[in-house]
């Protein structure tokens, strides 16, 4: 089985004509696609329409080509979208494709594996409790399967869309005698958010068993996963799972790294993922290795505490512009600097997510000896 990733440009939210012409020209077959990462220049928030809008568009022209119902296609492909290109981040999405059968034996060289999964619709009651991180676990796990990934330590990025509780939700859940965890639709974003990062710790033991994680949501920042990326929204009913790591059953030209970042400022972290792709920044990444590059995936937070190696930082105090934009544009700007591209997935929002006022960085390339 072979992976490959596309990073295609977005005029605007709903265009997707750089994959149709690939689908067109042959280049990618319609039913080899499997999940979908980008980001839109919408706002990030409960009223970012841009995400919807682009997955609309995109299950449309796909339903196009494959004669299959655009519904059925929202039920298997896992399009994930984070809102909010501030500063120099480019709209763009990455499109993840399967091709061929796995093989029997394992080979020398670990590639690119991918795997998804679609959790059951979520009730509004559920989100950001118990039922919400175990949930998640089990797609996880799910997708490890589907990526034919035995080993957790092979995994090496989770993308998780989870849905948010918004007014009408939070009603239908009363009409029947239910109760929701926070009727404030943005709050409910960053709960869904923690409970999706440490149902992704749950399912790659990097939390203790037993484990019920609900009291330590938004609150135990020391429990995280160094390989989650976990957004919300309310395009979606469900959780939507992509697991990508490495496997020696799967061919292919492409690898994928992580670290974890510790702060904003964390340019080592940066460095230190691209070095372990066998690419160099001396500042920046050359030209020959950045055409290596297929996906560069970062999460971020803006320090709850308020200072940043000592320094106090007003994210969190301005009135004008939300934390996470701030964030967004800080962090995008100094991982573009150091690989010279502005294709860059950046998503704020990072509770549970790598160290607390930090995040992750994974990157997927070209291996070395390819090409």
């Amino acid at each position: 089985m072979r992976a490959d990733a596309f990073r295609l440009p977005m005029a605007h939210p709903s265009d997707v004509s750089a994959l149709e012409a690939l689908v067109v020209q042959g280049s990618v077959a319609a039913d080899s696609i499997v999940a979908i990462i980008g980001k839109t220049e919408g706002n990030g928030g409960v009223n970012d329409f841009t995400r919807g809008y682009f997955t609309q568009t995109l299950m449309g022209m796909l339903a196009r080509h494959l004669g299959e119902p655009a519904r059925l296609l929202l039920e298997r492909i896992p399009c994930v979208l984070s809102g909010g290109t501030e500063g120099v981040l480019s709209p763009h999405y990455v499109v993840l494709t399967r091709t061929g059968e796995s093989k029997r034996e394992p080979g020398k060289t670990a590639s690119l594996a991918v795997g998804t999964a679609m959790s059951h619709p979520v009730s509004p009651e559920d989100i950001g409790r118990s039922a919400h991180i175990h949930g998640v676990a089990t797609a996880v796990r799910a997708a490890m399967h589907d990526a034919r990934i035995d080993a957790a330590r092979d995994v090496h990025f989770v993308q998780i869309k989870c849905p948010c509780i918004t007014a009408a939700r939070a009603e239908a859940a009363k009409a029947r005698g239910k109760t929701v965890i926070t009727s404030d639709s943005n709050r409910s974003m960053a709960i869904a958010r923690a409970a999706g990062a440490l149902g992704v710790a749950l399912a790659l033991g990097e939390l203790e068993q037993p484990f019920d994680g609900e009291p330590a949501l938004l609150q135990n920042f020391s429990l995280y996963s160094t390989r989650a990326s976990v957004s919300s929204g309310i395009e979606v009913d469900r959780n939507e799972v992509i697991v990508l790591g490495n496997s020696r059953y799967w061919s292919g030209p492409l690898q994928i790294a992580h670290r974890p970042m510790r702060d904003a400022l964390d340019i080592g972290a940066i460095v230190d993922v691209l070095h372990d792709l066998g690419i160099g920044a001396l500042p920046q990444v050359g030209a020959e290795d950045r055409s290596r590059l297929r996906a560069v995936l970062v999460k971020c937070e803006p320090d709850r505490r308020g200072h940043i190696r000592g320094h106090r930082h007003t994210m969190l105090d301005d009135t004008d512009i939300n934390a996470q934009r701030h964030v967004r544009g800080a962090v995008g700007g100094l991982v573009a600097g150091v690989v010279g591209d502005t294709r860059i997935f950046i998503s704020g929002g990072a509770e549970h997510q790598g160290p607390d006022g930090g995040g992750l960085i994974a990157v997927i390339a070209q291996i070395a000896s390819v090409g």
